[in-house]
């Protein structure tokens, strides 16, 4: 098992919407592109979607960043979806499996690879959906594909399988990258570099824990001992 962060093939994503924390991963070395969405932005007290966008793409011009489409309008979201294309090579646009009706976004994400536009399909949980991504998806066109792996754990589902037999199916596509979306843990780095994914977003908390990697469990074991008595030392605990 790989245990040291330089050796990992996997690219991590930094996932994100504080702008100082998006620029702090985006100097780091070993991230290799961030991702955004609405949700985050909002949690983030983001208001002004475009200015956010192009205040974060004035610094991070050579890593791939992907933002959201947020409409529920098939037509509207082909216009976002080229408007936040064209604020920079570097840009990914994400595009949700479904609207928020369930009404499948296939049409939309053919008309925009075919344009050109590097989609990043997101909010995806099943292998039948990637099977209809590949479909619709222009294979000359880069792509990648979100499966959101850490809800399908949520759900009490293993999610190895699906990405296993997912990175089969897109092998018809090459240009098309497989996205381990929303882990839990550090392990799943881990894991998703076994399988041989192509990339995994990771929060500040889980890339907080990246120099854990390899480290010696039982010197973790003594610091973890040492927490506690120190903490309860602070506490001035007594049991009498």
């Amino acid at each position: 098992m790989t245990t040291n962060l330089e050796n990992l093939k996997i690219k991590i994503f930094a996932d994100g919407a504080d702008i100082e924390s998006m620029i702090e991963m985006y100097n780091k070395s070993y991230i290799k592109g961030l991702t955004t969405n609405p949700t985050l932005m909002n949690k983030a007290g983001v208001k002004n979607y475009r200015a956010f966008a192009l205040d974060v793409l004035s610094v991070v011009k050579d890593k791939p960043i992907s933002f959201e489409v947020f409409s529920d309008d098939f037509d509207e979201m082909i216009i976002q979806a080229k408007e936040i294309a064209s604020w920079g090579s570097n840009v990914n646009v994400k595009i949700p499996i479904t609207n928020s009706k369930g009404q499948e976004t296939a049409s939309v994400i053919r008309n925009l690879s075919n344009s050109g536009v590097i989609v990043n399909v997101t909010a995806v949980m099943t292998i039948t959906q990637v099977a209809k991504i590949i479909d619709s998806i222009n294979t000359e066109t880069s792509a990648f594909i979100s499966i959101f792996a850490g809800r399908i754990a949520d759900t009490g589902i293993d999610p190895i399988f699906t990405m296993v037999e997912s990175l089969k199916i897109i092998k018809s596509a090459p240009n098309t990258e497989l996205i381990w979306a929303s882990p839990r843990e550090l392990l799943n780095i881990i894991q998703a570099e076994e399988i041989g994914c192509h990339v995994i977003t990771a929060s500040s908390d889980i890339l907080k824990k990246l120099d854990l990697i390899g480290k010696d469990l039982l010197q973790y074991s003594l610091e973890t001992v040492k927490m506690f008595k120190d903490d309860a030392m602070k506490s001035g605990y007594s049991i009498s």
